[in-house]
């Protein structure tokens, strides 16, 4: 007897690999950038929401413990707008395509991910690296990280564009494909809107601190799994780097970032963060995979071969769930 795919209602009898073909949309193509000019991204309606409630409730002169609760009601609203509204429109999907629906699901979820951008945006570091053109890599590079970059050299270049393609592995694909198959659409869009809220409020500066505190504590805690799928896949897909990942993880500041950029580290041998500056001071980082050599603009390259192997591991898994009876 064939097997049929699972679908998430259990109203139709036709198949629903929802995220594996949000996965071939995202890969195929992306958020074009007409489509941004036009209409701007989803997340953005995340970043005015967050932007608006930091403005009225984050006053300097108001207590901690007061800044702190209106962050966690910040977190409470965007949730609850990002889950609610991606339960909505997959409702409405559903009612307007019926046994179809499932397409137009993927179609809203295909958003959420980050695969086609994450290349677009750190092929042209490699490629300019590789023209030797030093100062066109700085500015392609300026826009995926936000250390400083003016002063850069290849190594420093190469280092920012691999470890912003391996924290963003996690964050931009791997995390949000765990959501998307563990709690559906509302899942995804509801992690979306937690880490664009943790970019934009989740620091440790003064002005942040208290009201940012509940960002940061609960994208933590929603990259926990996902930050070490990621680190684990990476390390599939370069063959190698897990003594590397399990020893210098957490190194890094971050508690979920570590394991990704430890394992891209591992599998292509090289050596990441350490000192680097921002606005001009400068931060005397931990190294991931010391003991390596720098990078180059060749292994700027095989980070992107590592990363796009990793993807495919998620179509696997995306499809081997949809496929489980």
């Amino acid at each position: 007897m064939r097997r049929r795919w699972r679908g998430s209602t259990g109203r139709s009898p036709i198949a629903e690999p929802i995220a594996l073909l949000a996965l071939a949309i995202d890969a195929a193509v992306g958020w074009p950038e007409r489509l941004y000019a036009r209409v701007g991204h989803p997340v953005g309606g995340f970043a005015r929401l967050i932007g608006a409630c930091e403005a009225r409730w984050n006053v300097p002169d108001r207590p901690e413990w007061s800044r702190r609760a209106a962050g966690v009601l910040t977190i409470m609203l965007l949730i609850a707008a990002a889950a609610g509204g991606a339960w909505l429109l997959e409702r409405t999907a559903r009612d307007l395509l019926g046994p179809y629906g499932w397409i137009g699901v993927a179609l809203l979820a295909a958003p959420g991910l980050a695969q086609r951008s994450l290349d677009d945006h750190v092929r042209p570091v490699a490629a300019a690296l590789l023209a030797s053109d030093l100062p066109g890599a700085r500015a392609a590079v300026s826009r995926i990280v936000g250390r400083d970059t003016a002063a850069l050299d290849e190594a420093g270049v190469a280092r920012a564009g691999i470890e912003s393609l391996a924290e963003s592995f996690c964050d931009g694909i791997a995390a949000p494909l765990f959501w998307l198959l563990l709690l559906g659409l509302p899942g995804l869009w509801a992690y979306k809107a937690l880490n664009t809220a943790d970019s934009l409020i989740g620091h440790r500066e003064p002005r942040w601190r208290a009201f940012g505190w509940a960002s940061a504590r609960i994208d933590d805690l929603a990259n926990i799994l996902p930050a070490r799928l990621g680190g684990a896949l990476l390390c599939l897909a370069g063959a190698g780097g897990w003594r590397t990942m399990l020893r210098d993880a957490r190194r890094h500041a971050s508690p979920n970032a570590g394991w990704t950029e430890a394992a891209m580290a591992g599998a292509l041998r090289v050596r990441l963060t350490g000192p680097v500056a921002y606005d001009g001071v400068s931060a005397d980082k931990p190294w991931i995979g010391g003991e390596y050599r720098d990078p180059t603009s060749k292994d700027l390259l095989r980070a992107l071969r590592v990363y796009r192997h990793a993807c495919l591991f998620l179509w696997v898994i995306a499809g081997a769930i949809a496929w489980v009876p």
